[in-house]
């Protein structure tokens, strides 16, 4: 396994909508390996193929951040239906290090994927759970956080964003 470079926006590569999986080979599982370990380094509960420069439809989470031996799910061309309630909390990205703001999501979600076993599997989430799926899926569609915020609360990110970029 290997910790791959995480791409920071606005790479286009995480601005385009990302390609359906088209089968489960090793290429998929070592590029899975490699991304729960780079998700693990930076730290984060979630990354989406497209943030390490591959563009498939495949996304990895922990919301335990690791303390529990099963509690990575890898989730192959996912789909989010039954989004429901309606939840606003602060949330960042591993692409926009460091930026955080109040960002709208359902407060429930199902989602239906393929599991890196092959299986077709649903996942009922709520609460961190469904915001994880809801984040890693819109990354596979070439959306940011920050897209689905107001037009004041998008700009405040990304002023954060540039200001933090002029730093380093």
């Amino acid at each position: 396994m290997a910790v791959l470079p995480i791409r920071a926006y606005p790479d286009g590569v995480l601005r385009r909508k990302a390609q359906p999986v088209e089968r489960i080979d090793d290429a998929l599982q070592q590029l899975i390996d490699d991304m729960i370990e780079t998700m693990y380094a930076a730290p984060g509960i979630g990354l989406a193929a497209p943030q390490v420069g591959v563009s498939w439809r495949v996304f990895v989470v922990d919301i335990t951040s690791g303390q529990y031996p099963n509690g990575v799910i890898t989730a192959i061309n996912p789909e989010l239906s039954r989004l429901e309630g309606r939840a606003q909390a602060d949330e960042g990205c591993l692409s926009l290090p460091g930026i955080y703001g109040p960002t709208p999501r359902a407060a429930e979600v199902l989602l239906r994927c393929t599991n890196r076993a092959g299986e077709a599997v649903e996942i009922p989430a709520a609460d961190l759970l469904a915001r994880a799926f809801q984040h890693e899926t819109d990354h596979l569609d070439g959306r940011f956080f920050f897209n689905r915020m107001g037009p004041v609360g998008r700009d405040i990110v990304l002023r954060k964003f540039r200001r933090a970029q002029r730093q380093r």
